[in-house]
């Protein structure tokens, strides 16, 4: 069995909490491990907070897609605002961000709570998309694990 679900939120801070809530309930409701849940909420969080941040003016939403199938859990955040600048992302100096740093620190977390990170603009229509997975780890009494 597997989970799918989309949201469209506005882009206001309330939605952060609301997309990680929702995730780790339908984690927790399906057996998932607890620290893999916490994992993804947390980079979950990281990923809407940067869609509610730099989207820009024009876009008043984010959009939230997230796939929990068998032993992988596939999560996408997209916004329609003007994207990630062009030329590399790793571009950033290897390392924490610096103490003082107003920010920086997101995308490096998302990076370090998955097991696979994509950081990119969507095609045509302009926007960030930020999309990751992680393995899952499911609790010996889950509902929704495979069985062998």
């Amino acid at each position: 069995m597997s989970i799918w679900w989309s949201l469209h939120l506005r882009r206001e801070a309330a939605s952060v909490p609301l997309a990680r809530r929702l995730l780790l309930g339908a984690m927790e409701t399906a057996g998932v491990d607890p620290d893999t849940s916490y994992d993804l909420s947390l980079a979950l969080g990281e990923a809407c907070a940067n869609a509610v941040e730099h989207a820009g003016d024009g876009s008043a939403e984010f959009r939230v897609t997230a796939y929990l199938d068998g032993e992988k859990c596939c999560i996408e955040v997209s916004d329609s605002g003007p994207g990630f600048p062009a030329g590399p992302l790793r571009a950033m100096p290897p390392g924490p961000a610096p103490v003082d740093a107003e920010g920086g620190r997101g995308l490096r977390l998302i990076e370090e709570l998955a097991d696979h990170v994509h950081f990119g603009n969507r095609a045509g229509r302009g926007g960030a998309v930020v999309s990751f997975d992680k393995i899952v780890k499911w609790r010996a009494d889950a509902p929704l694990a495979l069985t062998t």
